[in-house]
């Protein structure tokens, strides 16, 4: 048995529509169903939301773990890299390793979506981010990008050509 496997609880784990631990950053209200410490380090679940007119995330990579986006309610404009896309109710997005990914509400909605991320970790870079800002700090583009770096992630620059829809 390895180290994450002796943390997983050796029953199943139940979590009400209540129990999570919110955490908001500039603009997106991060709701963690499970993290890292639930799962043994092998995953975290999010459901977010974010108003009309916000961007959730600029363009980035992460070369340390998957990002997998399921829309439940309004519309995401997702960049893939080669674009922009817009995700539906019931459309999931995966970004796994190394690829470019961003997203934003241009909607007229608010829009909802869950968000699972493997392995676990990344929720602490929204911890480190939300702490900072607490504190006094501006979510700037520098200040973002700083902390991604921590987590093996990088800003991703969209070329000036990038087709938008």
């Amino acid at each position: 048995m390895t180290g994450d496997q002796a943390r997983i609880p050796a029953r199943p784990l139940l979590r009400r529509p209540q129990d999570g631990e919110l955490i908001d950053v500039a603009g997106v209200a991060h709701f963690f169903r499970l993290t890292g410490e639930h799962t043994g380090g092998h995953f975290s679940f999010e459901e977010f939301s974010l108003a009309p007119g916000t961007i959730g995330a600029r363009p980035h990579v992460h070369e340390g773990h998957d990002e997998y986006f399921y829309v439940l309610e309004g519309e995401l404009t997702l960049h893939t890299g080669d674009g922009e896309v817009t995700a539906r109710p019931g459309d999931l997005l995966a970004a796994t390793r190394g690829t470019p990914h961003g997203f934003r509400n241009a909607g007229a909605v608010p829009a909802r979506a869950l968000c699972l991320y493997t392995p676990a970790g990344y929720e602490n870079y929204f911890r480190d981010v939300h702490a900072a800002v607490s504190a006094g700090a501006e979510a700037t583009d520098e200040l973002l990008a700083e902390f991604r770096s921590r987590y093996g992630t990088s800003s991703y620059q969209v070329p000036s050509d990038t087709p938008r829809p």
